[in-house]
């Protein structure tokens, strides 16, 4: 079914954090929040498409010696680049066809600028979603729907010879109604009310701390970040180990702060030979893109990692830039990679079926689900119907603990976002906040949605790029 695109409009909101969100090398106090939509048309019919993401600090491009104003620059000037190279393909056979074309556009504009495929592929994932977006919303069908009929015309083998059939053939043929919550523990994050320093109380109603949001959401599952120096990492972790107790799975987030495979070594000694905490490192899910992107899929690491024959689990995920990213880390030793709607939705597709058949083969493999503090009334709902599909039984949620719910928007939207989602939204302190129940959220209407959410959303007074650059 042909898809084209037409007349896209990128729109900006600032929206500030109810607490400082601290990971890698960068603090998050507020962040830009963009939109993008345009029209899209098939099989005759026009509808509109939508997406949206958060603008983050320092994950893109890990350069400290860039300013957050340099890298927005860059990051607003892939996105413009994908939707006006969209705009260019005219016609295209198939949503497929679109994104690949788009993708290779995009890719010969920005290889000899040396901007990074992590952030010029951010571009793309944004037009893809649009284009997905309008796709279903033009034939009336959903994305499961379109992944389960291959309406989208996704052919595996041209991106990954080694993968017959289509999708639907390797992801699981009921997508998932609930996910796991897995919260973020930030670098920063208090985790007793003894940590709040005076002032710094969030007076929202929310939990703050991780023994209140345990308690208030019946945690399961936990992210915890690294700062990347063992010794403080070790610290942390003991700290967190006494909180929670044993019983707890989680993820351990390096963000690339560890620089060689020595110093992650030195931690994983220390965590597993430490009584009070080796008990805890039972939960151990994986450890998440411990090392920094320069050196993670190195000849060296891989020779590294075979040395060492008792490492923990480990997965990519700002490595994991580019098609074949996966299949390199893979032979250099991590054991899979993340989901970001951020990194691609075919892309995330094509990763899934490939770790699936590995499994098939009896390897032992991982995908997990990871977000970009992303919130409503898109993002969310576009990443959870994602998640949902895809079949990964838990999930990185944080939007909703380091944002206040919804209550950054107009009341409006606000309302017609609760409307649409009751079962992932619920009121809370007069704003509608994500509804965490037993350690769950419920997806149920992402899923039926078009592409994640269910509401008419006017967006129209939000500050496109260039008068949002004037207010600043």
């Amino acid at each position: 079914m042909s898809i084209r695109i037409f007349d896209p409009v990128i729109r900006i909101a600032t929206v500030r954090t109810r607490m400082p969100f601290r990971y890698g090398i960068a603090t998050m106090t507020e962040v830009p929040h963009i939109f993008v939509e345009a029209r899209v048309r098939s099989r005759g019919r026009d509808a509109r498409g939508l997406a949206a993401d958060h603008l983050p600090p320092k994950w893109f491009t890990k350069n400290v010696e860039t300013s957050f104003h340099d890298d927005l620059r860059e990051m607003l000037a892939v996105i413009s680049h994908a939707a006006d190279a969209a705009v260019a393909l005219g016609e295209c056979a198939t949503v497929f066809d679109a994104w690949r074309a788009l993708y290779a556009a995009q890719q010969a504009w920005a290889t000899p600028t040396c901007r990074p495929p992590l952030l010029w592929n951010f571009g793309v994932s944004l037009i893809e979603r649009v284009m997905i977006d309008g796709w279903c919303r033009a034939n009336e069908t959903t994305l499961a729907r379109a992944v389960r009929e291959n309406g989208l015309g996704v052919r595996l083998h041209e991106v990954a010879p080694e993968l017959p059939g289509t999708a639907a053939d390797w992801l699981p043929s009921d997508p998932l109604t609930e996910i796991i919550v897995r919260h973020t523990v930030g670098l920063s994050d208090p985790l007793t009310d003894v940590d709040i320093a005076p002032g710094e109380r969030v007076d929202d109603g929310l939990p703050q701390t991780l023994e209140e949001c345990v308690a208030a959401h019946r945690l399961t599952h936990l992210k915890i970040k690294l700062a990347g120096l063992p010794d403080v990492d070790a610290a942390r972790l003991r700290a967190i180990a006494e909180l929670i107790g044993p019983g707890c799975s989680f993820t351990l987030d390096g963000n690339e702060n560890y620089r060689g495979v020595g110093p992650l070594r030195e931690l994983w000694g220390a965590l597993r030979s430490d009584a009070e905490v080796a008990s805890f490192m039972d939960g151990l899910i994986a450890i998440e893109q411990p090392l920094h992107r320069d050196v993670a899929l190195s000849d060296s690491t891989a020779t590294e990692f075979r040395a060492w024959a008792d490492r923990p689990p480990l997965i990519i995920d700002e490595s994991d830039a580019e098609l074949r990213s996966l299949d390199q880390a893979l032979a250099c030793g991590y054991i899979g990679t993340s989901h970001k709607n951020c990194k691609g939705i075919f892309k995330s597709l094509i990763n899934a079926c490939r770790l699936q058949q590995r499994a098939s083969l009896g390897e032992r493999v991982l995908l997990t689900a990871e977000d970009l503090s992303n919130i409503g009334p898109i993002a969310l709902q576009q990443d959870c119907a994602m998640v949902g599909i895809l079949g990964i039984p838990h999930a990185e949620r944080n939007g909703h603990h380091y944002f206040a719910g919804l209550r950054e928007w107009p009341q409006e939207m606000q309302q017609a976002t609760l409307t649409a989602h009751p079962d992932l939204y619920g009121m809370h302190a007069g704003f509608p906040a994500l509804r965490v129940e037993r350690g769950k959220i419920a997806i149920g209407s992402t899923l039926a949605a078009p592409f994640g959410y269910s509401s008419s959303l006017d967006l129209s007074r939000f500050p496109l790029i260039e008068d949002w650059r004037r207010q600043r």
